[in-house]
């Protein structure tokens, strides 16, 4: 009986080595960046290599496959026959012909030897890998980094010629795993937390920010005819006495064709107050400039450019170039959190 325990080691340990490697393919592909990247920042190795295994996700499933063929060919080859001798010994106790015996030890042997294969070198750790991913991949990712470094060559030619074949079915090969999730996968997630009552969202700030991302600046800009407009050559009075008629704190300037040229805050203009200057143009340095906006661009880009330039305030443009409207960082601002009480339209 010695003579077969050989064999029976080795099933479990070949069992082990294909549950690593089908652990190692899920966990890869399971994990997301967001929950790696930070320990990765502190300084974590395990963590870094995890990244690139993830940055290399076509490579590592190559590696895995690889393992998982080879484990599964040796638990075969190696192990059956060991199982399979072992059963005819209480078998040959039967009436049983030796050919019979031979049959039954084989399917059972096979079957046990399938059943062992698939719970404990399939299942189990792939339920491990998607119950637990950011830890599965910490732990098994490193080393099967370093197994596909060992056999680099054999490893880099099959998956080559695999993307090759990809590529003949006009298929781009993709290396990195998706590790991150799209708007519409993050719509999804809030609105069946609301639904089941995990998550509140009774100011409508979340919903907003959905919306927000799929509005152009023409849904949002104000046209110019809606607008109390300056010349260029408005005064601390002419500005005085907008604030009193309309209560606005901000005025649109426009030049002598009436398109938007800048803008004026009441604060830049309150110590403006001795007679000579009260009286005269706004000086040009203190005309805030505008930014530009095409008004068919995403809502989103717009709010990134005013960022990028500081201004509060942005002349939208169509297709030919022509003044259509302003948009106004308030009004931005809305489209998440609800309105802001600082008008500046009529």
């Amino acid at each position: 009986m010695s003579e077969y325990l050989p064999g029976i080691i080795w099933l479990f340990v070949l069992l082990a080595v294909n549950a690593f490697f089908v652990g190692a393919e899920f966990a890869v592909i399971s994990a997301r960046r967001s929950q790696i990247e930070p320990k990765a920042e502190a300084g974590s190795k395990a963590a870094k290599t995890t990244l690139w295994a993830m940055e290399h996700a076509t490579l590592m499933l190559a590696t895995a496959q690889l393992g998982i063929t080879v484990c599964s060919l040796l638990i075969l080859n190696v192990s059956e026959p060991a199982i399979h001798h072992l059963l005819e010994i209480p078998l040959g106790l039967t009436s049983l012909s030796a050919e019979m015996i031979s049959i039954i030890a084989f399917a059972v042997a096979l079957l046990l030897v399938t059943f062992l294969h698939v719970v404990i070198g399939e299942m189990v750790p792939k339920n491990i890998s998607f119950s637990v991913p950011t830890r599965a991949a910490l732990i098994l990712a490193p080393p099967l980094v370093m197994v596909a470094r060992i056999f680099k060559p054999v490893i880099w030619s099959l998956n080559g010629i695999a993307n090759g074949v990809l590529r003949l079915f006009k298929v781009e090969p993709k290396d990195e795993a998706t590790s991150a999730y799209t708007m519409d996968e993050v719509a999804n997630i809030v609105e069946q937390s609301t639904r089941e009552g995990m998550l509140s969202d009774t100011s409508g700030t979340l919903s907003a920010a959905f919306e927000f991302t799929s509005k152009t600046v023409a849904d949002v800009e104000v046209p110019i005819a809606s607008m109390v407009l300056l010349p260029e050559s408005a005064t601390p009075a002419d500005i005085q006495e907008a604030v009193g008629r309309h209560g606005y704190s901000r005025y649109i300037l426009t030049d002598k064709d009436g398109v938007p040229s800048g803008y004026l805050h009441l604060k830049d203009v309150m110590d403006l107050t001795v007679p000579e200057k009260f009286t005269a143009a706004v000086p040009a340095k203190r005309i805030r400039r505008l930014a530009s906006a095409f008004r068919g661009s995403e809502l989103e880009d717009a709010l990134a450019t005013m960022r990028r330039t500081g201004a509060h305030v942005a002349r939208v443009f169509d297709a030919e170039g022509n003044t259509t409207g302003v948009l106004f960082l308030e009004d931005i601002i809305e489209e998440l959190v609800g309105e802001v009480q600082d008008a500046t339209t009529v």
